[in-house]
C-alpha cells in the first residue's frame, strides 16, 4: 500500500481533483477582444481635468468664432445692430470675410494694378515701361507660409477704395476720392522707391488691367479673356506722396 504524509498527498500519486463544491473557474482578466484604455482615459485623474479645461476652452473659442463670422456675413439683425463694433473688432483684419450671406460675390475676373513713371534724370527726362505692382505682391505671396497683410490686402484694397469713390471718367466722388488718390499715389511712391531709377520722380500714372476668368474645361460657355485697361492721368508727384525713407534721402 502507499503511504500518506499528514497532508494527505501519497508519494508518486497526482494531485486530487477538485471537490464537489469548489470553484474551478479562473481569476478575473481581460475580456476577449478588450483593449487597454487610451486616450484621456488613459490620464491620471489631474491630467484628466487639465485636458477636458482645454478642450472646453477650444470648443468655446471655436463657437465664438463660428457665431462671429455668421453675424458678419448674414443680413443686418437686431444683433448685429446692437454689436455689430464688438463682431467688427473681431473680424478684422484676420477674418474678413469678402462675400455677404444668401448672396456671394466670387471673384470672377483678376485684377492687375500697373504704374509707369516719369523720371528727370542727368540724361534728361525719360517714361520708364510699366511696372506690374500686383505682380510684385504675388511673388511676395507665392509660396510664403506666413504672407504679409500689407502684400495680400493694401494694394487691393486701396485700389478698390479709389474704384468706389470715382465714376467712369476718373472724376473724384467728394473728398473720399481725394483720399483714394492720395492713398494710391504713397502706394505707388513707396513701390518705386525701391528701385534705382537714376533720377527723380516727378509725375507717375496708374493703370489697371482687368482680364475675365476663363471658363472650365466641362463649361461651354464662351468668355473672353483679353484685358481691357483703365487709365488714370499723370499725377505730379508733391513731397507728401513720398515714403519717409526718401524724404530723407532728399535731404
Amino acid at each position: 500500500m502507499d503511504s500518506y504524509d499528514d497532508r494527505g498527498v501519497g508519494s508518486g500519486s497526482t494531485r486530487p481533483g477538485p471537490g464537489p463544491g469548489e470553484d474551478t473557474s479562473p481569476g478575473p482578466g481581460p475580456e476577449p477582444g478588450s483593449s487597454p484604455r487610451g486616450g484621456i482615459a488613459a490620464l491620471s485623474l489631474p491630467y484628466q481635468i487639465v485636458a477636458a479645461i482645454a478642450l472646453s476652452v477650444i470648443g468655446l473659442i471655436a463657437c465664438g468664432q463660428l457665431a462671429m463670422v455668421f453675424l458678419h456675413v448674414a443680413p443686418s439683425n437686431t444683433l448685429t445692430k446692437q454689436h455689430g463694433k464688438a463682431v467688427d473688432d473681431w473680424i478684422y483684419p484676420e477674418f474678413e470675410q469678402n462675400w455677404k450671406l444668401f448672396a456671394p460675390n466670387p471673384l470672377q475676373q483678376n485684377v492687375a494694378v500697373h504704374v509707369r513713371a516719369e523720371i528727370a534724370g542727368t540724361d534728361g527726362r525719360r517714361t520708364t515701361s510699366w511696372m506690374s505692382l500686383s505682380g510684385e505682391d504675388g511673388k511676395a505671396i507665392r509660396g510664403n507660409l506666413l504672407p504679409s497683410h500689407i502684400h495680400q490686402n493694401e494694394l487691393r484694397r486701396g485700389w478698390d477704395f479709389y474704384i468706389n469713390s470715382h465714376d467712369n471718367e476718373n472724376r473724384a466722388n467728394g473728398l473720399r476720392g481725394e483720399l483714394s488718390e492720395r492713398y494710391i499715389r504713397r502706394i505707388a511712391m513707396r513701390r518705386l522707391s525701391e528701385h534705382d531709377y537714376g533720377g527723380t520722380v516727378e509725375r507717375i500714372q496708374i493703370r489697371s488691367e482687368v482680364r475675365s476668368i476663363a471658363a472650365p474645361g466641362w463649361s461651354e460657355e464662351k468668355i473672353s479673356t483679353k484685358p481691357s485697361y483703365r487709365v488714370l492721368p499723370w499725377w505730379t508727384i508733391t513731397p507728401a506722396d513720398l515714403p519717409e525713407n526718401a524724404k530723407g534721402a532728399d535731404k
